[in-house]
């Protein structure tokens, strides 16, 4: 579910026109909804209610500002993979102990700007991070708490690039290895052991891989307690998908989730930490562009739009599919027709949807792209010299811009010449 629907012949984000903020801060535009930000992130903290457990958003889907401090204000904790997204966090005013960081690549100065800024754990990737984590937690005079990530080499039938949990991935520890590393985890003085971390992968739309993953934790758990680690904590990432076309099933939801991490884990009696990043955020916002052109070509034809591949790459790069929808609702029965939805990039990749139907889109006409709130800003660039495009956050019949579009000289002005040119 999601808060933009047609009212009065407008799609809407809550209760503000999209029209509205098109007039105000042009096209294209990122725009997120605060209720649908808030449902989604209680959904997934109602599915585990009896359980000792921190939601703790993947702030890599979606990092502004606006949206970190609505969720931590309404008792999120953050998921990190950098220095730069900590620091995020730490400005939204997200403390320490509700910030996990995670990530194959942390480098020496991230782990001392985290111990020195406060962490609730670093989850471990491998043996040269740990010994690093443990130099640097003695230099400072303090331990750096961790759970190691364990790779159950379970098949998650996601998307190649997305899929995190088999063996040959670049994710974590074997878990045929996980007694070894423990135990030198635990003569590590700078070290302390809290639990046990794992990641499957992102977009899984059924349960059973994440099932075949927790059994495996599950049994971890009871192992390395019987080595005598104190195993109290599980992290067990997120991933959960989410509907990006209307016309599908929709993937489990956040209830059934939390029902299986009750069944395969209640009884182990450990903290549950689950870090949901697409589901919070993907439904919650939406890209609107604008028609440039509509073009006729051989066989086909084109909606050329003023956004492209460098605005919401994730077609371009993942085959992703995005419903788009014209923000003028069309009349029932309406004749639609097959176009080419493409940017005005100079490659042929620069292309959102290929046959897609559509009712009549004139030129100066808006275009929105449902589920774009997830992995849509955040990956934008300003290739071609393209620049970024404008965040907004709606609450209610109010909306504000989030980031602002910088001008073509302040990104010419980034650019420093050499002396001797």
């Amino acid at each position: 579910m999601d808060h933009f629907t047609y009212k009065q012949g407008v799609l809407h984000a809550e209760d503000v026109p999209l029209t509205e903020i098109a007039a105000q801060v042009g096209t294209p535009f990122y725009v997120y909804s605060t209720a649908t930000l808030l449902r989604h992130y209680r959904l997934f903290d109602e599915a585990l209610d009896g359980m000792d457990h921190l939601v703790c958003y993947a702030m890599k889907a979606a990092s502004n500002q606006a949206i970190l401090k609505t969720l931590g204000d309404a008792g999120a904790g953050m998921d990190v993979v950098s220095g730069g997204e900590y620091a995020r966090a730490k400005a939204a005013g997200v403390p320490g102990e509700r910030i996990v960081f995670s990530g194959v690549g942390k480098t020496e100065a991230e782990i001392r700007a985290a111990l020195e800024g406060g962490i609730r754990q670093f989850n471990v990737e491998s043996e040269p991070e740990m010994d690093v984590l443990n130099r640097v937690a003695l230099e400072l005079g303090t331990k750096a708490p961790i759970t190691v990530r364990v790779n159950p080499d379970v098949d998650a039938r996601t998307h190649a690039k997305i899929a995190t949990g088999k063996s040959e991935n670049k994710f974590g520890i074997p878990i045929a290895r996980a007694r070894e590393v423990y135990a030198i985890a635990s003569r590590m003085e700078g070290i302390e052991v809290v639990g046990i971390d794992v990641h499957i992968g992102s977009q899984l739309t059924e349960l059973e891989p994440f099932e075949q993953a927790y059994q495996k934790v599950a049994e971890l758990t009871e192992t390395l307690r019987a080595d005598g680690h104190d195993i109290r904590r599980l992290d067990l990432g997120g991933g959960l998908g989410i509907p990006y076309t209307r016309a599908n099933s929709a993937p489990p939801l956040p209830v059934e989730y939390g029902a299986l991490i009750k069944r395969t884990l209640g009884h182990l009696g450990c903290e549950i930490e689950i870090e949901p990043g697409r589901l919070i955020a993907g439904n919650a916002g939406l890209m609107v562009a604008a028609v440039v052109y509509v073009k006729s070509g051989e066989g086909r034809d084109f909606l050329i739009l003023d956004a492209a591949m460098n605005d919401l790459i994730r077609p371009a790069m993942y085959d992703a599919h995005h419903d788009i929808v014209p923000v003028q609702e069309p009349a029932a029965g309406i004749e639609q027709r097959a176009f080419d939805i493409v940017g005005p990039v100079c490659e042929t990749g620069d292309t959102f949807a290929r046959q897609r139907m559509m009712p009549p889109v004139p030129p100066g006409s808006l275009v929105a792209f449902r589920s774009a709130g997830a992995y849509g800003a955040v990956m934008s660039s300003e290739y071609n010299t393209r620049p970024l495009i404008p965040e907004v956050l709606v609450k209610d019949d109010q909306f504000a811009v989030i980031r602002a579009r910088p001008t073509i000289d302040e990104i010419i002005n980034r650019d420093s010449v050499p002396s001797w040119l």
